[in-house]
């Protein structure tokens, strides 16, 4: 890291999903320079590049951002461990590998908000650039990709899943035995409800993370400056005008650096530090900025409208058939390193989720309001990523789009202290009654006809509970995130009292600064995040670069 910062044309804030695509994106333009500011250290731990190696990174603090929510009735009043990654590539390194986009219905939703050139026809172009659809749809059938709607010559591989195992495809088969069909496509955007495999991004064996798709290729035209190490404490105004950043060499906290942008600063640090940063920066809430002792630069909700996705896994222990749990020791565990090492298929290759199932909670909906995931494997209770020592299988399920929320605050102008994560889970008695009814339906997917020469019996939770009330009991005391947080500097029109940034991403009322992450999603999507954040980033690389949008896809009808 320079002593003087320096000047450059972009400051970006974060080099995960989003961050890593700006880079790339902005280094396209000649002459333009950009600096991103990475808190954490260079993602060069070969089990970030494992993807296996997932479950022992997201608990390792080198590389992660170790954040715990505050208690709640939701939750029985426990903490709930919310990890982020903190290394380049931000979560994309740590993540699990799910490429899922959501259904069309999301983004119509947040053009209707009055988000001009946010409804589907308008981003999937933008989804589109950035992917590299490679093999047929599905691991069965010969169904073509559907070249309308999927990537063919973009940097990021989207693969399908090459490990079978009987106790998934029984899993499957029993779906279809609930009413439940077999999906091509839930990619489609209209088409999502169904079961199958996760299209992912793995290829060739190794994690294909945002740093390592965009970040690094785009160090090669030398007027990118990547500082690792820096976390970001303050965002420097002259007025109402960003112009740089205020950093702290994370090993020496004592050595600080200021960094300045002739053009824009772009914050891209994730939900929950975009919010704490800006908050620490006199952007937000006026009442909490003076408890803060923080001059207010400008008064606005960040922070709020914070939500995420509360999951719940349902476990049952196997018999007849060696699972993931058996096969990750001893000579099992041997045998899948050969395999991985010979480009065969090996769980040291495979997603956390393998199988997906979208359905609905009520026949009269038109789309599926739950998404569940499936994988025979089952994690010991207590125990942080230690598969359990029996057989087992978890299915697990959450809601598409909870009405809870809750807020992200900073308790102190300390860039090392953690900030305040609220989420409010299953607040909304609406959440409650679809995630019941989602855990009633993943316990009837583990008691089908097809599953049952695997299924021995219900582990966890015990086969007693049946109730509604009971089921509820058991979501407060056992559910978790599912790593999908959004929205605390949402998007919308400045007569939105909610909303942080317009549909340029521009913060209101300021200048020389935008928010590109998960942060401004107005709503969460019926999908995990990493893929939508990432086509947001390419969506305002392009109005950054005072670009026209791309042009609707020939043949999608608005």
């Amino acid at each position: 890291m320079q002593p003087n910062g320096g000047v450059f044309d972009y400051v970006v804030v974060g080099s995960g999903a989003a961050g890593s695509v700006l880079c790339k994106r902005l280094t396209e333009d000649p002459g333009v320079t950009v600096c991103v500011l990475e808190c954490g250290p260079p993602d060069r731990h070969p089990f970030i590049h494992i993807p296996a190696g997932f479950i022992k990174m997201l608990f390792n603090p080198g590389y992660t951002w170790q954040f715990q929510t505050e208690p709640g009735p939701g939750t029985n009043g426990r903490r709930i461990p919310t990890t982020q990654g903190r290394t380049l590539g931000g979560s994309s390194s740590i993540n699990g590998m799910v490429y899922n986009r959501g259904q069309r219905a999301d983004f119509d939703n947040w053009a209707q908000r009055g988000n001009r050139g946010w409804g589907y026809v308008d981003i999937l172009p933008y989804f589109k650039r950035g992917e590299r659809r490679i093999g047929p749809i599905g691991t069965r059938g010969s169904n073509p990709i559907d070249d309308r709607i999927h990537g063919r010559a973009g940097s990021l591989p989207v693969t399908d899943n090459d490990w079978i195992h009987p106790v998934n495809e029984a899993f499957i088969d029993g779906a279809q035995e609930l009413g439940i069909p077999r999906c091509a496509d839930y990619n489609s955007g209209d088409a999502q409800a169904g079961v199958g495999y996760f299209q992912r991004l793995i290829d060739r064996g190794f994690r294909r993370s945002a740093a390592r798709v965009f970040l690094h290729p785009a160090r090669a035209c030398g007027r990118l400056e990547v500082r690792t190490d820096a976390r970001a404490a303050q965002i420097l105004f002259d007025g109402t005008r960003a112009t740089g950043v205020r950093y702290v060499d994370d090993r020496d906290r004592s050595a600080e650096h200021q960094v300045f942008a002739r053009r824009e600063v772009i914050v891209s640090s994730g939900t929950v530090n975009t919010a704490k940063l800006l908050q620490m920066s006199g952007v937000g809430p006026a009442w909490l900025l003076r408890e803060l002792g923080v001059p207010v630069v400008a008064d606005l909700p960040v922070g709020e409208n914070f939500r995420d996705h509360y999951a719940t896994r349902i476990v049952a222990r196997v018999k007849n058939v060696r699972t993931m749990n058996e096969m990750s020791r001893g000579v099992g565990l041997a045998a899948q390193i050969a395999h991985w090492t010979m480009g065969k298929p090996s769980i040291l290759a495979l997603t956390p989720s393998i199988v997906h199932w979208f359905w609905r909670t009520e026949d009269t909906m038109h789309q599926p309001d739950l998404q569940g995931v499936f994988s025979p494997a089952s994690y010991k209770q207590g125990f942080v990523g230690l598969l359990d020592d029996y057989p087992g299988m978890t299915c697990g399920v959450w809601q598409h789009r909870p009405e809870s929320t809750g807020h992200v605050r900073a308790r102190s102008r300390d860039p090392f202290q953690d900030p305040v994560i609220q989420p409010n889970y299953l607040k909304d008695r609406f959440d409650q009654r679809v995630l019941v009814k989602g855990m009633h339906l993943a316990r009837r997917l583990l008691h089908t006809e097809a599953l049952a020469p695997f299924f021995d019996r219900d582990e966890l939770p015990a086969s007693g509970v049946r109730t509604d009330d009971e089921w509820l009991d058991y979501a407060r005391q056992y559910g978790s995130t599912a790593y999908h947080l959004i929205g605390t500097a949402r998007m919308g029109p400045v007569t939105d009292r909610t909303s942080v940034v317009d549909d340029q991403l521009r913060i209101h009322g300021l200048q020389g600064i935008r928010v590109v992450d998960a942060s401004v999603m107005p709503n969460l999507p019926s999908a995990n995040t990493y893929s939508s954040t990432m086509m947001i980033a390419e969506k305002a690389s392009d109005m950054i670069r005072g670009r026209p949008p791309l042009a609707p896809v020939e043949g999608i009808a608005a």
